[in-house]
């Protein structure tokens, strides 16, 4: 079953990094390889002998009659600025182009325990999407945008984005993690409107 798309979670690597709201991305990328163990999709890791990358391989029931697809998970380990080197050597790797590419990021501009879905758009000072645009050549991948909220005035917002999600802020992401997985399953299933509907409805602290 070849691969027919790529869906990239966006974050720095190691402990330090790993409960900030930079890495909203890959939370939500763990658990979509965790949902698609779960729909019996046998996840495998791929690209192992790559250093800046990890990415598995995955199949999730999304297309007609609940038949299986198969797609390409990635993390990369470049740190956030230079994201997009990771993902273009994947993306080349299984022939995929920035219209295959679901991007999935956090996002300034939205409260927490909001969602939004689009496809191409700016970069909104985040550069983890700049580094995309550049590597990638085009800014016309999707994305799954998963609000942080911004910080309160006079606040340096490159440290806010490093700092780990407060204990109150957790319960939220608690609620947005399985949900921003259920919007990749629509996304694919039912496309990108139909994903748009879902993510703008979406409310965590509702």
């Amino acid at each position: 079953m070849a691969v027919t798309a790529l869906i990239a979670g966006l974050g720095n690597p190691g402990p330090r990094y790993a409960a900030t709201r930079h890495n909203f991305g890959f939370l939500a990328v763990d658990a979509l390889v965790d949902r698609a163990r779960e729909l019996g999709g046998a996840p495998r890791s791929t690209l192992t002998s790559r250093k800046d990358l990890e990415a598995a391989t995955l199949s999730l029931p999304v297309l007609p009659g609940g038949a299986f697809a198969q797609f390409v998970c990635v993390k990369p380990l470049t740190f956030m600025n230079l994201s997009g080197r990771a993902v273009r050597a994947v993306m080349d790797f299984y022939g995929l182009t920035p219209a295959d590419v679901l991007v999935i990021h956090d996002e300034l501009d939205l409260p927490l325990g909001r969602m939004r879905a689009k496809r191409g758009g700016g970069n909104a000072g985040h550069n983890g999407l700049k580094s995309l645009t550049q590597d990638l050549g085009s800014p016309d991948f999707a994305r799954l945008r998963l609000g942080i909220g911004r910080p309160e005035p006079g606040r340096d917002v490159a440290g806010y984005v490093l700092e780990p999600f407060r204990n109150d802020e957790m319960a939220v992401v608690r609620k947005v993690v399985p949900a921003a997985v259920d919007l990749v399953l629509t996304f694919f299933e039912d496309g990108l409107d139909a994903a748009m509907r879902k993510a703008g409805g979406f409310d965590a602290t509702a």
